[in-house]
């Protein structure tokens, strides 16, 4: 017999229901979101379902369940995610009305029922990591795009003739012909733009470091994908960081969908193999893969070339775009899949050239 909990988790709290295969309810308990309380469900489970085969099934809401899966994972408990538009969907088809969290836990225990193929849960401490640095990356660089918007209109009310590129302030020679400027006026506007610039020096050596520290996680890390034309380090550490180990996509069309680069089918009838943009998946690795694609229509290589012929057969630009970034969410699954199988084999395992056809895109 194979018992399946759900879970409906929350910041202080997380409701779990057990159901039997056939999606009848077994069980059901609620504890605090804390190890202590982690530890109180996985002792209810063994000594409520001590003879059967479990199986969790957490919401795949990452920032609120990472912390139950690792306590999970390292007792040895299988654990999968369920994406959420499948709990609502479940939820809306139930006969029990209504939203509460164990209605929302069975949700859960009954979409994993339904579904066979769901991703399985693991703790890849390497990409965590990566994600945590590059996460704070993107904050001091939002907080510096803010200070460098209240400089120049501090500046411009010192002297409306000094006007600096945006990009020109975050490099050194710029701040100093800015300061020079400061430094020359007087009154309350001149200190609040000192102490502006001052900001700025620090959050631009914070994300110098951060860049430095990114650069050698992926070097030690992927290298491979530097590999990639138009894949640098920083968009390198992205895919790493959102991709959360390549083990989890059973195959490149799973990730290219993951990366919101495979396109959805919308035809019926006569209309067969007409498809439309993809506007799901995940959109920071989606954002990644389109800069790699823009640099690759830039550089010659195969990239350009596959590009150009989708052009010269009557695709828009964006069509193109499309395909190329199919192709290259493809070529990553490959290349990072690759690597896991010679890790664990040791054995040098040669990687297929070949592309896939991509789906006409007339969307």
């Amino acid at each position: 017999m194979v018992v399946l909990i759900g879970a409906d988790v929350h910041k202080n709290s997380h409701t779990f229901v057990a159901v039997d295969a056939a999606g009848k309810q077994i069980g059901q308990i609620t504890v605090r979101a804390t190890h202590s309380g982690h530890e109180k469900a996985y002792r209810w489970a063994r000594k409520s379902f001590i003879e059967q085969d479990r199986r969790w099934g957490l919401e795949d809401c990452r920032h609120l369940t990472s912390l139950l899966e690792r306590d999970l994972l390292a007792h040895g408990e299988p654990v999968v995610r369920v994406p959420a538009k499948l709990m609502a969907r479940q939820r809306a088809t139930a006969r029990t009305r209504g939203k509460s969290d164990p209605i929302d836990a069975l949700a859960v225990a009954r979409a994993m029922a339904r579904e066979e193929d769901l991703p399985a849960a693991f703790t890849d401490e390497q990409a965590r990591e990566i994600k945590l640095v590059l996460d704070r990356r993107e904050d001091l660089v939002a907080e510096r795009t803010r200070v460098i918007n209240r400089l120049r209109w501090h500046l411009h009310e010192l002297d409306p003739e000094v006007d600096p590129a945006p990009r020109a302030l975050t490099h050194r020679p710029a701040q100093e012909r800015v300061r020079e400027v400061i430094e020359a006026g007087a009154g309350i506007v001149a200190e609040i733009a000192g102490m502006n610039l001052t900001d700025l020096e620090r959050l631009c050596s914070l994300i110098g470091e951060l860049d430095a520290r990114l650069r050698a996680m992926v070097r030690k890390q992927e290298p491979v994908l530097l590999e990639i034309p138009g894949c640098a380090e920083l968009s390198a550490a992205k895919i790493i960081a959102e991709t959360a180990g390549i083990e989890r996509f059973a195959t490149e069309s799973k990730f290219a969908m993951f990366a919101g680069c495979a396109p959805i089918p919308v035809w019926s009838g006569k209309t067969e193999g007409r498809v439309r943009l993809n506007r799901g998946g995940n959109r920071q690795l989606n954002c990644a893969i389109h800069r790699i694609a823009i640099t690759q229509t830039r550089l010659e290589g195969p990239g350009k070339e596959y590009y150009e012929r989708l052009r010269a057969k009557g695709k828009t630009v964006m069509e193109a775009l499309r395909c190329l970034k199919n192709q290259i969410a493809r070529r990553i699954w490959r290349t990072l899949t690759r690597v896991h199988a010679e890790t664990l084999t040791n054995t040098p395992i040669p990687l297929n050239p070949t592309p896939t056809t991509c789906a006409s895109q007339a969307a």
